[in-house]
C-alpha cells in the first residue's frame, strides 16, 4: 500500500520504529508499546486548496479532508460510501450545524444531531462503518474493548450493534454518568453488546481498557481493537468539523478561534491536527471543570493526578487525559523514547514536568480555563438568558471560558456544542427550574428495559468475562 504512515508515540522504546498503514491502525487501536499512533507528517492544504472546499455537502468536505490519511485503504468510490452511509444517519442534513449567538461575536457549533445525541457519533458512525468493512473484506472478527465517561459508549455502541464480525465491551464507572447516558447504553440489547459498570472511576475503566491492550496474548487471542479516542480515526473524523466551521465563517480568508469543552483532549487534539493541516486557526481554548488537569499543565507546565471529583459535567470528570499524550510526543520533538520515560514516571509517581521552553510552546498552543459545578449552573442560566439556548453541562463551561478569554472581537469564536441538554436534565432542572425538551431518540428510554454487569476494578475480573462471553455469530 501507498500513502501516508502512522508512527507510535513511544516510537523506538521497546522495538524498532514502526510505520503502519491506516488499515493496521485502525484495527490495532493501542500501538503494541503503549503509546498512540500519529501520522508519521501532516498532510498540509494550501490556502487554495482549502478554498475550494467551500460550498461542499459535509459528507463530501469529510471525504476530501480524510482522504490523506486514508490512502489506498479503500478505492474512492468505496471510502466516499462509507463517509455518506455514516452521516445519512444524523437527524441535520448538514450534519453540524453553525449558530451565531447575540454575544461577542460567539458561535456555537452544534455536534449532538447523531443517532445518541452526542459529538461522538461524528466519529464513530464513520468508524463503525470503517471496522465493518475492513472485518468482512479479510473474513477476520474483532473484539472491541473500550471505556466511557459518558458518551463514547453509547455512540459506539450504536455504531456497532448488531454488526457480525465485531463484540463489543464497553466499560464505564458505576454510578458516575448520568442516567441518561447510562441508558442510552444498557437498553441497546443487541447480542454482541456487553456493557460493564466498574466499581471506580473513568480514569480506572481507561486503565482496565489499556490494560487489555498491553497484555499482547490477550490482545491477539481476542483480536483487540478500539474505538476509544486512542483510535486515531476518531481523531481523524473530527478534524472536519473544524474545517466546516472555519470555512462557514470566512476562512482561508481570515482566522476563527475555537473553544472546546475536553477531558480526554480528543476533541482539542483534532483542532490541533487541522491547524497542522493548514486551517488558520487563531486560538485554541481548553474548558475544563473541576477536574482541571489540562488547565492546570497549562497554567504550570506539570501534570500531578489529583482525586476525580464528581461533577454536573461528568464526561470530563478525568484525571489521566490519554490524547494529551499525542501533542506531548510533538512537545518532546517526537522523541518516543524521551515521551515513553515521562509518561511511565507519571504514571508510578502521579507527576510530570516539563521545562520552561516547552511549557512556553504549550501556552503558544493552548489557552486553558475551568468552571466549578456552581459556575456551570450559572453558565447554563446565563446562556439562556443572554442567547435564547439551552445548552448541557459541557457546552455551557466551553461558552463561560469563551466569555472569559474572549480577547479580540474581530476573530470568531466558536464553542463546541458537544451535547444534546437532553442528556443531563438534572442540571438542566438546578439550572434553569425547568427540564429539557425530550428529543424523540430518548422519548422511551426511561421505559426500556437494561442489561449490563457489574464489576470491581480488577484486571483478572474483566479478562474472565471476556473470555467467558458468548461470541455473537
Amino acid at each position: 500500500m501507498t500513502g501516508l504512515r502512522y508512527i507510535s508515540t513511544r516510537q523506538g522504546s521497546r522495538a524498532p520504529v514502526e510505520r503502519l498503514t491506516f488499515e493496521e491502525v485502525v484495527l490495532a487501536g493501542l500501538a503494541r508499546d503503549g503509546g498512540l499512533f500519529v501520522p508519521e507528517s501532516w498532510p498540509v492544504l494550501s490556502t487554495a486548496e482549502i478554498a475550494s472546499l467551500r460550498g461542499l455537502s459535509y459528507a463530501d468536505l469529510a471525504t476530501r479532508i480524510m482522504a490523506p490519511f486514508v490512502g489506498d485503504t479503500f478505492d474512492p468510490a468505496t471510502f466516499a460510501r462509507l463517509v455518506r452511509e455514516a452521516y445519512a444517519s444524523f437527524d441535520d442534513a448538514d450534519v453540524v450545524r453553525l449558530k451565531p449567538l447575540p454575544v461577542g461575536d460567539l458561535h456555537l457549533l452544534e455536534l449532538f444531531h447523531g443517532p445518541t445525541l452526542a459529538f461522538k457519533d461524528v466519529a464513530l458512525q464513520f468508524l463503525g462503518r470503517v471496522l465493518d468493512a475492513l472485518l468482512a473484506r479479510s473474513g477476520r472478527r474483532a473484539r472491541i474493548v473500550g471505556a466511557t465517561s459518558g458518551d463514547t459508549g453509547s455512540a459506539a455502541i450504536e455504531a456497532v450493534r448488531d454488526r457480525a464480525a465485531i463484540d463489543i465491551f464497553m466499560l464505564h464507572p458505576k454510578g458516575l454518568v448520568s442516567e441518561v447516558q447510562r441508558r442510552q447504553m444498557t437498553t441497546l440489547l443487541a447480542p454482541n453488546v456487553h456493557n460493564v459498570a466498574i466499581e471506580g472511576t473513568f480514569d480506572d475503566c481507561q486503565d482496565l481498557a489499556k490494560a487489555c491492550f498491553n497484555d499482547l496474548a490477550f490482545r491477539d487471542r481476542h483480536r483487540l481493537t478500539a474505538v476509544n479516542s486512542i483510535n486515531f480515526a476518531r481523531v481523524m473524523a473530527q478534524i472536519v468539523y473544524y474545517f466546516r466551521a472555519a470555512l462557514l465563517l470566512g476562512a482561508p480568508d481570515r482566522p476563527v478561534s475555537f473553544c472546546v469543552p475536553t477531558g480526554n483532549f480528543g476533541n482539542i487534539y483534532a483542532g490541533y491536527a487541522a491547524r497542522a493541516m493548514g486551517l488558520p486557526i487563531d486560538r485554541l481554548l481548553i474548558a475544563s471543570n473541576s477536574n482541571d488537569i489540562l488547565t492546570r499543565f497549562i497554567e504550570s507546565g506539570e501534570q500531578r493526578m489529583a482525586g476525580v471529583t464528581p461533577t454536573f459535567s461528568p464526561s470530563m470528570d478525568i484525571q489521566v487525559s490519554s490524547n494529551f499524550e499525542r501533542f506531548l510526543f510533538d512537545l518532546f520533538d517526537r522523541d518516543g523514547k524521551a515521551l515513553a520515560a515521562a509518561m511511565e514516571g507519571f504514571r508510578a509517581t502521579g507527576a510530570m514536568g516539563v521545562s520552561p521552553a516547552r511549557l512556553a510552546r504549550a501556552k503558544a498552543t493552548f489557552e486553558a480555563g475551568r468552571l466549578d459545578d456552581a459556575g456551570t449552573l450559572r453558565a447554563i442560566a446565563d446562556a439562556e438568558r443572554e442567547t435564547g439556548e439551552l445548552l448541557d453541562p459541557h457546552t455551557a463551561i466551553g461558552y463561560a471560558v469563551a466569555r472569559q478569554k474572549r480577547g479580540d472581537r474581530s476573530v470568531p469564536m466558536v464553542v463546541l456544542g458537544t451535547a444534546h441538554p437532553a442528556k443531563f436534565p438534572d442540571a438542566i432542572r438546578l439550572a434553569t427550574g425547568e427540564a429539557p425538551p425530550t428529543p424523540a431518540r430518548l422519548a422511551d428510554l426511561a421505559a426500556r428495559p437494561e442489561r449490563y454487569e457489574i464489576l470491581p476494578n480488577d484486571i483478572g475480573a474483566l479478562k474472565r468475562l471476556m473470555d467467558g462471553a458468548t461470541v455473537f455469530a
